[in-house]
């Protein structure tokens, strides 16, 4: 099979278009021939490497892919030959107390394809069976692979861990991503007023199309937690959405209402930051930290996306001999929405 794979860490130049040996399913395992894959900001951090990753080499990089059943493992069932599917990129042990808790995104023995496991840069993947959905007739391949891992990453931190209610404030740090973009929608769907903090007017215009209430460019705006405040008569927001980390998450305590809720779901502006002891007991914050999301969420949250409640967003499609132009494309914080690579 055709794949983009490295077989060391670096730049954008170590993704190489070539040839490995089609995966074949084993015992409860599905091969799934791929349509589409879509990129991740994960993608960069595996290629680029950290200190104690361990890979197998080649390793493939993608979390986020939906294609077509081609062969089945013994011992399969709900799935044949042809079927449309989705992939739950959260791989768990099943038997661990979290996973037998309905956790399976803290399991003891978590994965996450294209992160420690070869992922849907490919032609073909081998994935367990309960990682897969089936995938309604008239929902396109590239929709798909845009929303698997964004929606329930989202939909975990905001709905299962932030516990999000309808007459509450909502602000995103952040306006054209894909994990920000489905929050947006899955706050306006529970009906939050959202409050999104942009870096620029292009971005914004998006967070506006997708049913944001309150637009905040912090190019104009640097401390934006001051522009937060006179928004909201200086009461400050229920809940934060930040998966930016250094350079947000001060400004993200100081927007919180008292008794606000601080979502971090990532650190794409850095890992490493100090933090105002007195913002966090004087206003009595609570900091929920959440990645990914479970197999109840998933199943949830995917639902609402197939029926239209939630739309996914797209930038641009890329070959998928083009990967290393769409990574510099992500890399440059150019996408508004999610790239997705097209397997031929």
């Amino acid at each position: 099979m055709k794949a983009i794979l490295f077989h060391e860490h670096g730049g954008p130049e170590v993704l190489e278009y070539s040839d490995l040996p089609t995966p074949q399913p084993g015992p409860g395992e599905v091969q799934i021939r791929l349509h589409a894959a879509a990129l991740n900001r994960l993608d960069l951090w595996v290629r680029e490497g950290w200190p104690g990753i361990k890979l197998e080499y080649p390793h493939i990089p993608g979390a986020d892919g939906a294609g077509e059943v081609a062969a089945l493992g013994e011992g399969v069932e709900g799935f044949k030959l042809g079927d449309r599917v989705l992939i739950n990129s959260v791989l768990s042990c099943g038997a661990c107390k979290h996973c037998q808790a309905g956790k399976d995104n803290v399991c003891v023995d978590f994965h996450l394809l294209g992160e420690t496991i070869r992922g849907t840069y490919a032609q073909y993947i081998v994935i367990p069976k309960d990682n897969l959905i089936h995938l309604p007739d008239d929902f396109g391949y590239h929709e798909a692979a845009a929303s698997g891992l964004v929606y329930q990453t989202a939909w975990h931190s905001m709905v299962t861990r932030g516990k999000l209610q309808a007459d509450e404030s909502v602000l995103i740090v952040g306006a054209s991503g894909g994990v920000n973009t489905a929050s947006i929608q899955i706050a306006k769907h529970f009906g939050a007023k959202v409050y999104v903090v942009g870096s620029n007017a292009e971005k914004l215009a998006l967070a506006e199309e997708l049913g944001a209430d309150v637009l905040i460019d912090r190019s104009k705006e640097e401390n934006w937690s001051k522009a937060v405040y006179k928004a909201t008569d200086r009461q400050g927001v229920d809940i934060v959405v930040d998966n930016v980390g250094a350079g947000s998450m001060p400004l993200s305590l100081r927007a919180a209402s008292r008794a606000g809720r601080i979502l971090t779901v990532g650190n794409t502006g850095g890992a490493k930051f100090e933090i105002d002891n007195r913002f966090i007991f004087g206003k009595h914050l609570s900091i929920i930290g959440s990645t990914m999301g479970t197999r109840d969420d998933f199943d949830t949250v995917m639902e609402l996306v197939f029926e239209g409640h939630l739309k996914p967003v797209i930038d641009q499609k890329f070959p998928l001999q083009e990967a290393r132009a769409a990574q510099e494309r992500l890399a440059a914080g150019k996408q508004m929405g999610k790239i997705t690579l097209e397997i031929s």
